[in-house]
């Protein structure tokens, strides 16, 4: 009787500890938040390829232009040029406007390479972030109507690389 009830009491005590492990290991494992972070944050770790992006880049100065047609454009046309002049526009810790988040007033690091909060919580786990860009990656926002439209075509690299 006494080692049946040790032995009931020790399964209940061996459940118990693997599942609260097995809740720790799950918060440790990778996530994806599908938070923006900004491009400073991005300069940290790729100091080469932020000073490339500041120095030569357009997209580093996307915001500028948004602000010189704003007084002629509807609030949808507005959030249309959103989309792709600055970071993370409607999304969680994106481009809400010029005076709330300043710092996500340009086509950062992530429009191309997608939200980085998990990348840099990780400490640079490369599977997080999108690494290999490509054409069609750039189509988003450098669609047949757009070209057309602006008259631009898209540098896979953006003067970053």
């Amino acid at each position: 009787m006494l080692f049946k009830t040790f032995w009931s009491k020790g399964c209940l005590v061996f459940f118990a500890v693997a599942f609260f492990v097995a809740v720790g290991m799950a918060n440790t494992a990778r996530t994806n938040s599908g938070q923006f972070v900004g491009t400073e944050a991005c300069a940290e770790c790729h100091d080469v390829e932020y000073e490339n992006y500041k120095k030569f880049s357009k997209k580093a100065h996307s915001g500028n232009s948004v602000k010189v047609m704003a007084d002629d454009l509807t609030q949808q046309e507005l959030e249309e040029c959103f989309d792709c002049h600055m970071t993370g526009f409607g999304k969680p810790g994106g481009f809400v406007s010029f005076e709330e988040t300043p710092d996500m007033a340009d086509a950062g690091c992530e429009v191309c390479h997608g939200p980085g909060y998990d990348h840099v919580e990780s400490e640079g786990d490369t599977d997080l972030i999108k690494g290999d860009l490509d054409i069609a990656g750039c189509e988003t926002c450098h669609n047949p109507e757009r070209v057309a439209a602006f008259d631009f075509k898209p540098l896979l690299y953006g003067g970053a690389h």
